[in-house]
């Protein structure tokens, strides 16, 4: 799971260290690609590592649709023959810094796959049914009035998921959702609760030879399993205003 990725002399879309710590450049993706290479492996969009097609494959998804998903990661990708699945929040498409709409169609009859990140980034763990609805209907339904074709994968703005949400998306005509736990997806497995492991700054090429190969390693399920506790426990507003304030003292 990737996020914005910087080209050399770009600034990122924000400054805050809870956001640049997901901004990759465009050297280090470089070479991440080259190490799923060398490992025997393909990057391939979400559906397709669903639908079986291809074999000793690592699936690349994008979040939030940051105009770098056309112009670095696109060019990289088909250097190397990968696919890709990128997540669109579809209220920021047009703002300066994210893709165009032209841009959501020419990834899309580029080969690339496109899928939902809702409306407006919110969490939809904590919305109202009403509103969740909304969020995914809507979302769904102007991507593929863009692309003119089905979007049927969902991914969860900050990894939050819950049963209500996948029933909700199946409601939709999602047929996948992925969140951010770092636990691979195995045949057979859940369509509608997909792990994937997010990449940051300091990513180094080993973790992702170990991603791209043998999949997460029991630290970090237990770190995840200890941010999901927290979550629970203090709620997703407290939990974000007391991580702000230990990335700003400079703690992950």
């Amino acid at each position: 799971m990737y996020h914005e990725l910087l080209a050399p002399g770009a600034a990122p879309l924000r400054a805050d260290p809870g956001y640049t710590r997901y901004v990759v450049t465009r050297d280090a993706f470089r070479t991440h690609l080259a190490i799923v290479r060398s490992a025997g492996r393909t990057g391939c969009a979400l559906g397709e590592l669903l639908d079986g097609s291809e074999e000793r494959v690592v699936a690349l998804s994008f979040d939030d649709g940051c105009a770098s998903d056309l112009d670095v990661a696109a060019p990289l990708l088909d250097e190397y023959g990968f696919r890709a699945t990128f997540f669109l929040t579809t209220a920021w498409l047009d703002k300066p810094g994210f893709l165009t709409a032209a841009g959501v169609r020419e990834l899309a009859q580029r080969g690339f796959e496109i899928g939902s990140h809702s409306v407006s980034h919110a969490y939809l763990s904590d919305l109202d049914d009403t509103r969740l609805r909304a969020e995914l209907a809507d979302s769904k339904d102007r991507l593929e009035q863009i692309v003119g074709s089905a979007v049927r994968q969902l991914s969860c703005p900050g990894g939050r998921w819950s049963p209500r949400v996948a029933d909700a998306a199946r409601a939709a005509g999602y047929v996948a959702v992925a969140d951010s736990r770092p636990v691979p997806h195995r045949a057979g497995g859940n369509r509608l609760r997909i792990g994937r492991f997010a990449v940051f700054e300091d990513t180094g090429p080993e973790e992702i030879e170990r991603l791209a190969t043998r999949g997460s390693s029991g630290r970090a399920r237990l770190r995840a399993a200890a941010l999901d506790s927290a979550r629970a426990i203090l709620g997703n507003r407290r939990y974000d205003r007391l991580r702000r304030s230990l990335m700003e003292r400079g703690r992950p």
